[in-house]
């Protein structure tokens, strides 16, 4: 029937938007939690996300808070349209068949997530290099003794530089290094994310067939995307570790993930998964809070409609 049909390009749309106003609004946590992140004993320079905050402004200046800002809300339209849209595509094709169970749920959470990785881990491994830069940069100043002798103090790279060297050096695969922890990240992350977020509305909802108010879908939006980002910041860790290239002269290198586990679970502890844990609640959450009201008030449908349509 024509009113369960989704409109996908609507759909894309809507993600794409949504990535571009919550990506802007949340940058600079995203930034701290890279940066907490990447620290390891010996070289810590940053003690909490609003410290890491302070002495970036103090450093590089308020836009210091937005490096890399440029890559993630290029690619984060694509990475967001593409995430929320195959969700729904696979919702609607699951439900075919009969009620869409939690089972079928997950299912498609998991297919949304395959799919987003082809966008997110060049985007990341760009963003994360970028996003790091200042961190050796400080350490230059602040905490000599990490840096590796001898290393020569260069100016921070463009998206574009970043790029065009991990290409020389490493072909494609350069850019994709970390795919299997995003993988590993992502795909439980939307297995979580999509269904505590569809029951959740689902409480709010205005009767049986009514939409939820737009103030249930930020705050399920919120609280499930809060909810799954915690879950997965291990592997966030694990990620972000292995697609750092710059490292100070007492900080590990890892060859993979479970190079990458053993190592931090010796030199750090358990603790040390947990990095960033409250900083990425803090970007996930409005993130998502954000992208379900653009859903709810409908924009790239609305958008559509303003088309001339064609003729039959």
């Amino acid at each position: 029937m024509a009113d369960k049909q989704i409109s996908l390009p609507g759909k894309l749309i809507n993600g794409g938007i949504a990535g571009l106003i919550g990506v802007t609004c949340v940058f600079p946590i995203d930034l701290a939690k890279t940066r907490l992140q990447n620290q390891q004993n010996g070289s810590r320079l940053y003690t909490s996300m609003s410290d890491c905050l302070i002495k970036t402004i103090r450093s590089e200046g308020y836009f210091g808070m937005y490096r890399g800002a440029a890559v993630n809300l290029t690619l984060v339209t694509p990475e967001k349209a593409i995430k929320l849209a195959a969700n729904d595509f696979f919702r609607h094709h699951l439900s075919k068949d009969g009620k869409l169970t939690i089972l079928k749920e997950m299912l498609a959470g998991c297919g949304a997530g395959t799919c987003q990785v082809i966008i997110t881990t060049p985007m990341e491994m760009l963003k994360i290099q970028l996003q790091d830069a200042g961190r050796i940069a400080a350490q230059r100043k602040l905490m000599p003794e990490t840096v590796a002798a001898g290393a020569v103090e260069a100016k921070s790279p463009t998206a574009m530089q970043l790029t065009r060297e991990l290409l020389r050096e490493k072909g494609i695969a350069g850019l994709y290094k970390g795919l299997g922890a995003t993988l590993l990240r992502d795909v439980p992350f939307s297995i979580i994310y999509f269904p505590l977020f569809a029951n959740l509305n689902q409480l709010g909802k205005r009767g049986v067939d009514g939409p939820a108010p737009f103030y249930v879908s930020f705050l399920a939006g919120c609280t499930a995307g809060s909810t799954a980002a915690v879950a997965v910041n291990p592997v966030d860790v694990i990620k972000t570790r292995l697609q750092s290239l710059n490292r100070g002269s007492s900080e590990d290198t890892y060859s993979g993930v479970t190079d990458c586990i053993r190592k931090i679970l010796r030199n750090e502890g358990p603790s040390a998964f947990l990095k960033g844990a409250y900083c990425r609640a803090l970007v996930i959450a409005p993130l998502f809070g954000i992208a379900q009201v653009v859903y709810f008030l409908g924009v790239g449908e609305f958008l559509l409609s303003l088309l001339p349509k064609k003729d039959n």
